[in-house]
């Protein structure tokens, strides 16, 4: 997938003169690509706009100025992207209640090994995920994850933990949009 390049990204008071619209364009191109399964886990799959958009905001809310700081963010941003014929996202554990979700994120901390998609050839592929968002004793209930889908589309999202397993099959918006990801 593009990475997002240095001249993409505007100085924070040029951004702002454009940042409604940016915003509503942004929140469109995020509706397709928002996937719930089951009542605790949301996917965000990220493409070159996305990325860019979160760039621009970290920007605009800090005031960041220095080149070596925004090339940083650029850097640090791009990595949440999938490779060639990849599919990358964040994964949002959702649980309200606070104690509940100790809980469940200790019980959990293997579960980021258990995130799959099925592609349209039918073959299964586990996610690879970021080591440094899972703790030794508790997960993160946020999850940077990437999916090597050798450029096939997926049409099914999962997961076969013992406690969580389920699998819901993607709508055609969906799939369309993850589709036009793996060919950018």
């Amino acid at each position: 997938m593009k990475r997002v390049q240095r001249e993409d990204i505007l100085d924070f008071m040029t951004y702002e003169d454009t940042r409604d619209r940016v915003r509503k364009n942004t929140l469109s191109i995020k509706k397709d690509r928002r996937i719930h399964l089951g009542e605790h886990l949301t996917f965000l799959f990220e493409n070159t706009e996305t990325i860019k958009y979160q760039i621009q905001e970290m920007v605009r809310t800090e005031r960041i100025v220095r080149e070596s700081d925004i090339l940083h963010e650029i850097k640090t941003y791009n990595e949440l992207l999938g490779e060639k014929g990849g599919l990358g996202c964040t994964l949002l554990i959702e649980i309200s209640d606070s104690e509940k979700r100790d809980q469940l994120l200790k019980k959990w901390l293997s579960l980021p090994k258990h995130i799959y998609l099925i592609l349209e050839n039918g073959k299964r592929t586990y996610a690879e995920f970021d080591s440094r968002q899972v703790g030794e004793n508790r997960l993160s209930s946020v999850q940077y994850l990437k999916f090597n889908c050798d450029a096939q589309n997926p049409i099914k999202i999962g997961c076969d933990h013992e406690d969580l397993n389920i699998e819901s099959p993607l709508k055609e918006e969906q799939k369309a949009a993850l589709l036009k990801d793996l060919q950018d």
